[in-house]
């Protein structure tokens, strides 16, 4: 389809090589320095997770996740022409986290350290953080498409202009799993 756009979350590579693997279901956003609104907007349901690794460190994550980190290093490539596309996501919820009691509950839900979490709620104070609770999809054959110099710069969505439509897919929790862990998550934020 020439003339369209396809939309692109914006996350750490090693976050979403834990999407991928099933160790968590959920993405923290809050919005980047260069969001038009400076906030975050979920502006897709749905999308495909464009990997950046500038900003990811092995002291944001917990130690037992610190090999995600490593492996998306390894194949990192700082000046590629091109970028790899690996998996596509549904959002199920966009929780609007307040609190740090709310935000310590989830604790065990992800793969970054309770700092970095505090970090990233108390960033832009009077806005909420956003739990994005996302099913994913491993792309039966990764996309390379190319990386534009307006996908640089710190902001949470891209759009990939005349973007590939949805492939083949796999979901990487199945149904029963990933409603489970979605109603273990409900469940805690209301303790």
């Amino acid at each position: 389809m020439i003339g369209t756009t396809i939309p692109a979350l914006k996350e750490w590579a090693s976050a979403i090589k834990a999407l991928e693997t099933g160790r968590q279901i959920m993405v923290m956003r809050k919005g980047g320095i260069v969001e038009e609104t400076r906030r975050f907007e979920l502006k897709s349901p749905a999308f495909y997770l464009y990997p950046t690794y500038e900003h990811q460190r092995k002291e944001l994550i917990k130690s037992s996740d610190h090999f995600y980190v490593e492996e998306s290093l390894a194949e990192w490539v700082p000046e590629a022409s091109t970028i790899r596309l690996t998996a596509y996501a549904e959002v199920a919820q966009d929780l609007e986290i307040k609190d740090q009691e709310m935000l310590d509950r989830l604790l065990d839900f992800h793969m970054w350290t309770a700092d970095f979490a505090e970090d990233r709620l108390k960033w832009k104070r009077k806005d909420p953080l956003h739990v994005l609770i996302l099913r994913v999809y491993r792309l039966k054959e990764p996309m390379e498409i190319p990386v534009l110099p307006e996908y640089n710069g710190c902001r949470s969505w891209i759009s990939i202009p005349n973007g590939p439509v949805p492939r083949e897919m796999t979901p990487v929790v199945d149904v029963a799993d990933f409603d489970e862990q979605v109603q273990k998550i409900n469940e805690t934020l209301k303790m």
